[in-house]
């Protein structure tokens, strides 16, 4: 691995805002992100990748590589969940291992932000297609882990309403936003289309930022609790998705070889999300645990990612 890609990541404003957050916490320090201002800012990101991503889409080609490319994305996020949960409920409840197994195979918003500033920073393109690609592998993860609950769960009298679950995890504000963003980015005048780009390029970062130091201070506050629940949950946020991410970043090249494209993948591959899946696991199963699966994904997997995972996996991509 490329010290060099590590220590500029461990050295990135956006990586130590995220750490400030956290030391905030331990420190009890009463500084914290308004809720309202920390739900916009993550609109503003959405909708700014949604719409950047748009306009790259905009200037591409419909191909052969990118039906591929969006069926291999929606083949992992179906994949990853059934041989996680085989793994998870030897240790954990099936409520639990379906919750986590949908984390893991659904993606992170936010981790897929930070990628992009990461492939900026290495002077590396993001293609438009890949944002759509994320939104798509938002809910096959949901279902997978709900039809994984319903089939070993023995308490038959548990019913839920999985259609209104399915409807809810395409219908989720982040997945609409994004790809509502990415088909106005798509459709817009391209001369129009500049005249807001000094607001979804320009402070694009700083927002980044003032986000991550959000988590790191929600991260801070469910560490703690998280870390009752034994060390199963903690190595497994740790290995799985490097795992994930490593292989994917191998993989890829079956389907692309734009290296921009490929670490985009390992990025997804290797995410877990924490927004989409506790809200459809709130309707779906309310016998899993949010306290174990919400930190495992943004207080474990989700800085592992951005200090260790990106620079591994753009080195494998780069070395393969």
């Amino acid at each position: 691995m490329n010290l060099d890609l590590l220590l500029s990541n461990l050295t990135s404003p956006a990586f130590l805002f995220f750490i400030l957050g956290i030391l905030a916490v331990k420190l009890k320090s009463d500084l914290e992100i308004p809720a309202n201002s920390s739900k916009f800012i993550s609109l503003y990101l959405l909708f700014s990748i949604g719409f950047k991503g748009g306009q790259e889409l905009s200037h591409e080609t419909f191909s052969a590589e990118i039906a591929w490319s969006m069926l291999f994305g929606i083949g992992v996020s179906l994949l990853i969940p059934v041989y996680t949960f085989f793994i998870l409920k030897r240790k954990l409840n099936i409520f639990d291992a379906g919750a986590i197994a949908a984390a893991y195979g659904s993606v992170s918003a936010v981790t897929f932000v930070t990628a992009v500033s990461y492939l900026d920073s290495e002077k590396l393109q993001l293609h438009g297609h890949m944002v759509a690609i994320m939104a798509l592998m938002e809910s096959p993860a949901i279902i997978a882990g709900l039809i994984l609950i319903s089939i070993y769960n023995k308490e038959k009298n548990d019913t839920v309403n999985k259609l209104e679950v399915v409807k809810h995890s395409f219908t989720n504000g982040s997945v609409l936003l994004i790809l509502g963003s990415l088909i106005i980015g798509l459709l817009a005048n391209a001369k129009q289309a500049e005249g807001i780009k000094p607001f979804t390029n320009d402070i694009f970062k700083g927002f980044l930022a003032i986000f991550l130091l959000d988590m790191g201070i929600v991260s801070g506050r469910k560490l703690s609790s998280f870390l009752a629940n034994g060390w199963f949950p903690f190595f497994f946020a740790i290995i799985i998705p490097l795992f994930n991410g490593c292989l994917i970043a191998m993989l890829s090249q079956i389907v692309t070889d734009d290296i921009g494209n490929r670490f985009m993948f390992a990025v997804l591959a290797s995410s877990a999300s924490y927004i989409a899946v506790p809200a459809a696991m709130k309707l779906a199963a309310p016998k899993s645990n949010p306290g174990l699966y919400i930190p495992m994904a943004l207080a474990i997997t989700f800085p592992i990612n951005i200090t260790l995972g990106m620079p591994i996996y753009l080195s494998i991509i780069k070395f393969v």
